[in-house]
């Protein structure tokens, strides 16, 4: 079977695939660079969702401030394996984290892991809104999928969804499946998380 074309195969993918976009305009403002992997969160001063599941219309939302990223260090060569990777529990209830070393090796310029979601989803625990002070946070699902709220604007991500959430943008996990897993890449590696 011939090859397609460079230029064949951009304008077939294009054709193929139907992104969604988040729109969400919000300013950064730089901060001295933290070394922690994530700050703790902090509660803000508003009313708490009480049903724990988001009806929540887009909001206005101050951004906060970030860490800016313009020099990076001599980064390291890294690889880990699957056998190697280990899934640890810790930052929320119902997640494991497998680091994958880039935080590490980017001397703490981005952070990487595999996040697996644990169980049956329970909104009491699950459905906290909130936001993240980041410069970039991209993931991709891996493996089943997440019902998402995202500044008023419902998503089902499934196998092959990815997403950028920007920084300060409100976010609800709502439901998952029982093997929801996906990667996550975040800039910097170090940052706030407020509930809302």
């Amino acid at each position: 079977m011939a090859r397609p074309s460079a230029s064949q195969s951009k304008s077939a993918s294009r054709k193929s695939v139907t992104p969604v976009a988040v729109k969400f305009k919000a300013k950064s403002v730089p901060a001295k660079a933290a070394k922690a992997v994530q700050t703790p969160v902090k509660k803000a001063v508003a009313q708490p969702n009480k049903g724990r599941t988001s009806k929540s219309k887009p909001t206005d939302i101050r951004p906060l401030k970030i860490p800016k990223t313009t020099r990076w260090t001599p980064q390291e060569f890294m690889v880990q394996h699957l056998k190697s990777g280990k899934f640890k529990t810790g930052l929320r209830s119902y997640a494991a984290y497998r680091d994958l070393g880039v935080h590490n090796a980017t001397d703490g310029a981005v952070q990487a892991h595999v996040i697996r979601l644990l169980g049956a989803c329970d909104p009491e625990v699950v459905s906290i809104r909130h936001l993240h002070g980041v410069q970039f946070q991209f993931l991709y699902m891996l493996k089943g999928w997440m019902i998402g709220e995202y500044n008023g604007r419902r998503v089902k991500m499934e196998e092959g969804s990815c997403w950028i959430q920007p920084n300060s943008i409100p976010h609800t996990v709502l439901d998952y499946s029982e093997n929801c897993e996906m990667i996550e890449l975040i800039l910097p590696g170090a940052f706030k998380t407020v509930e809302l």
